[in-house]
């Protein structure tokens, strides 16, 4: 109980903190210490260790030339350097030059001196020693971030809590911070990293279901688009005010442990691209997809029994409606217990699998965390004779109520529990199931008739208690430690039992709550959201910051999860994520049908051409996760992220991009069959229905009838599309499409593969590179995958008059057709492999 009251303080703690209370009540003010002054200096190859005169430690290291970090142990000892959300993997040593301390209140400054930084350049740091503050500067000398001396570094003895602040201006903006119900950008905003089960989240809660510390800021310099990024690597309840109480400055801190933060300098340039490279080279990057994962996906709780499983694929077949995944919820299973199946709804499980396999589909169930306390199940047994699952406060068997009743829950940060519990899976992979959907693991457990009301979206009554013990990986602690990482390490152990089980294929692993470094294990969607048109307009900036905190296979349940959509919404939120990275309708029990088909013959008509165009740009859309494997970038960007130096970008949240080439302005207003589009400065845009110019830094307001998703194309840009097939099983069959965007010069790349499996990783992939050079059309070819498809057609767009001849080689190619209404030329290409077509005006 003493535990437990301490940890509710430190919490609490914490809370007056993000309030900042403690800025003004001295008071409040008097419980916490400043870190004081540096008295105490060592010095060691990729850094500094300091003392403080209040006792506390502080690290100042690189990590590389371009990433900062700074570790700040309150109680004078640094714990275990261990971290959930770095990835594990060797990392070249740093050495840095640190100049002489002796002059006074000067500090030092630190500069990597690896050959990289003699290449590339680096950041530096000046640490002050009276008081202790960190400033860190650029490559080029600019001030990055400033610690704030009205604010210097602080904690809590009792409690354990620590906080920083930073001075900022007030037109900086901060993106990311993971899964957010917030505007895109999180100036002016207030947020805590506490994962939460929060059915039908409105516009503002906060925490809902993902806890990822790093953001991105942005701020233009003399014209120019300058970013850094900070990672607060604490897995307990952390919390950041972007200058919502005081415009200033920003604060971020945590209820206990060590104050751990990374700072990304973005390198030469300061760009985004820079800063979440950085960062996902810290924290990983997701692993190439199975290619059916980017299929389009349809569940609701529930589809039940067999028979309705059935019906939903013949219906999908029958209407030439693309699809590649059938989701299974809970009510598959004997009595909620998760790896059973109800044998009278589902009689022959791996049957119904293999049938639907036989037409294309993949089969996707739901597993939960909660493992029913039945004496007489297996899961329980072997879990309870291992001591795979978590303890309460007083060392016994945790219990809590989920879907199955009364339950105990394995200890994801115990490496022996996720390993027996990735073990598990086996059976479900053997009767054909393709993928695993983690749900219910921030962890979320029932309230009851006893827990204290009302019944508060945080309710603290809504997860474990905050004294239950962990494993942590050798480092014991509570819950309130290791909560934010424990649906996190479910994935993980999902993704590497699977592995383990299964080391030809790809894992697909779908979680609802995660901790910073997610993006190595799972796909992530946007939990249970609301059929209304607030909650389509939300899911573009959730989307998108969500990318850009390092997860780039995301997406939001199409139509909304809670209550039932109309035609139209359903319509128009199908049209929005077409070309988000995860495209999945989803409902709740009890609501309405809410499949591409449910809204009669002209809406399945509407929704079918819009699933349609998804497949066709899958090639596109393959590469975009292929290129994030190399760089980090997201699949689906905010505007800014690639043009940065665009200020009119920064706050923009009702368009996207689609990696650099594809512009998409969804209609997000009930009704509306026009909308005002703006068109980023720096490139030009070509309409992709009508092939209209549009100049970037300006506007137009566009045509949007319900039967269509404004999409626009980047003058320069090559896209691969393919003709429209039911399922991606049918890809390596139908041959490939270069789509040209003409009106100005460039080069693109694209990637294949097998879309399954690791060979690419041993060099069986292609990509072909394709540069325009005025009117000719050059391409390049690498690597070793022989299974490649051919190229059936050239399709030019934005060309506004017929040519004279199209060429390919020194060969007149016959049956180009051209329709001039919507500028579009389409060129056959001839059987043998060809590098060059070129037009003749």
């Amino acid at each position: 109980m003493i535990q437990t009251l301490r940890l509710r303080r430190a919490l609490l703690s914490a809370t007056a903190a993000l309030v900042c209370l403690l800025s003004f009540h001295a008071e409040a003010r008097a419980v916490w210490r400043a870190a004081g002054d540096v008295k105490a200096v060592a010095r060691q190859a990729d850094g500094v260790v300091l003392t403080l005169t209040s006792g506390a430690r502080v690290a100042v290291t690189f990590v590389t030339p371009e990433v900062v970090r700074v570790r700040l142990a309150p109680k004078g000892v640094f714990e275990r350097d261990f971290s959930y959300a770095v990835e594990s993997k060797e990392r070249t040593p740093m050495r840095v030059a640190i100049s002489d301390f002796r002059a006074p209140k000067s500090g030092f400054e630190a500069r990597s001196d690896s050959l990289r930084l003699m290449m590339l350049g680096g950041a530096s740091v000046v640490i002050r020693r009276y008081p202790f503050l960190v400033t860190v500067y650029d490559n080029a000398g600019r001030v990055l971030i400033e610690d704030d001396p009205a604010r210097p570094a602080s904690f809590d003895p009792e409690t354990g809590a620590v906080q920083t602040s930073k001075r900022r201006t007030e037109t900086e903006t901060y993106y990311g911070f993971g899964e957010k119900a917030l505007p895109i950008s999180r100036h002016t905003q207030a947020m805590v990293m506490w994962n939460t089960d929060t059915y039908g989240y409105p516009r503002g809660t906060d925490p809902i279901y993902q806890a990822i510390g790093f953001f991105t800021a942005l701020r233009l310099e003399q014209g120019v688009g300058r970013a850094y990024g900070i990672f607060l690597d604490n897995t307990t309840r952390t919390y950041f005010d972007m200058g919502k109480t005081e415009p200033e400055r920003y604060t971020f801190g945590a209820a206990s442990g060590e104050l751990n933060y990374y700072v990304f300098t973005g390198g030469a340039e300061r760009s985004p691209k820079n800063v979440l490279r950085d960062y996902t080279e810290l924290t990983g990057r997701t692993p190439l997809p199975p290619l059916w994962a980017l299929g389009n996906q349809q569940s609701r709780w529930s589809y039940s029994p067999e028979s309705r499983v059935r019906e939903i694929a013949r219906r999908f077949r029958a209407d030439a409606i693309p699809a590649d995944v059938i989701y299974l919820d809970i009510d598959y299973m004997d009595g909620f217990r998760i790896f059973t199946w109800n044998k009278e709804r589902f009689p022959d499980p791996s049957k119904m699998i293999a049938d639907l396999r036989a037409e294309g589909f993949r089969v996707v169930v739901i597993v939960d965390p909660g493992i029913k306390a039945d004496e007489n199940y297996y899961a329980y047994k072997e879990g309870r004779a291992g001591d795979f699952f978590v303890k309460d406060g007083a060392g016994s068997e945790l219990h809590a109520s989920v879907w199955p009743g009364v339950c105990a829950f394995p200890d994801f940060t115990d490496p022996r529990a996720r390993e027996w519990f990735g073990s598990l899976y086996r059976k479900n992979l053997d009767e054909g199931v393709a993928g695993f959907w983690n749900d219910m693991n921030e962890p979320g457990v029932f309230l009851s008739d006893e827990t204290a009301k009302p019944d508060i979206f945080h309710h603290p009554g809504k997860t474990f208690p905050l004294d239950a013990r962990h494993a942590g990986d050798g480092q014991t602690g509570t819950h309130a430690r290791y909560h934010n990482v424990y649906g996190m390490q479910m994935a993980r152990s999902t993704f590497e039992g699977l592995r383990r089980l299964r080391p030809d294929a790809r894992p697909f692993v779908l979680t609802r709550a995660g901790y910073a470094g997610v993006q190595r294990y799972s796909a992530v969607w946007t939990g249970d959201n609301v059929a209304d048109w607030d909650h389509l307009r939300l899911s573009i900036p959730m989307l998108t910051n969500l990318g850009v905190s390092g997860v780039p296979l995301v997406g939001a349940d199409v139509g909304g999860f809670s209550g039932s959509p109309s035609a139209e919404l359903y319509a128009r939120w199908l049209q929005a994520a077409a070309l988000t990275p995860f495209l999945r309708s989803h409902t709740e029990a009890g609501s309405k049908d809410q499949e591409p088909f449910a809204y009669g013959d002209e809406f399945t008509r509407i929704n079918r051409q819009t699933i349609e165009l998804r497949y066709k740009l899958l090639p596109y859309l393959y590469t975009l996760f292929h290129e994030h494997t190399e760089t980090g970038a997201p699949v689906m960007r905010p505007l800014w992220f690639e043009y940065a130096s665009d200020q009119r970008t920064y706050l923009l949240e009702d368009e996207y991009l689609v990696g650099r080439d594809l512009l998409v302005a969804p209609i997000l207003t009930e009704g509306a069959v026009k909308r005002h589009v703006y068109f980023p400065k720096g490139d030009a845009w070509l309409d992709w229905w009508t092939g209209e110019l549009h100049i970037g830094g300006t506007d137009a307001d566009v045509d949007a009838p319900i039967d269509r998703l404004p999409l626009f194309a980047r003058v320069g840009a090559t896209i691969p599309t393919q003709p429209v097939i039911q399922h991606t099983g049918e890809m390596s069959r139908v041959p490939l499409t270069l789509t040209i965007i003409k009106g100005a010069d460039g080069a693109s790349s694209f990637f294949e593969d097998a879309g399954d499996g690791y060979d690419y990783r041993r060099g069986e992939f292609r990509t072909t590179t394709v540069t325009q050079d005025g009117n000719t059309l050059r391409l390049a070819r690498a690597g070793a995958y022989n299974v490649s498809r051919p190229f059936a057609f050239v399709e030019f767009l934005g060309v506004s008059v017929a040519p004279r001849e199209v060429r390919a080689g020194k060969s007149r190619i016959e049956s180009v057709s051209f329709d001039g209404k919507t500028k579009r030329l389409i060129v056959p290409l001839p059987a043998a492999q060809l590098d060059e077509v070129t037009i003749v005006p």
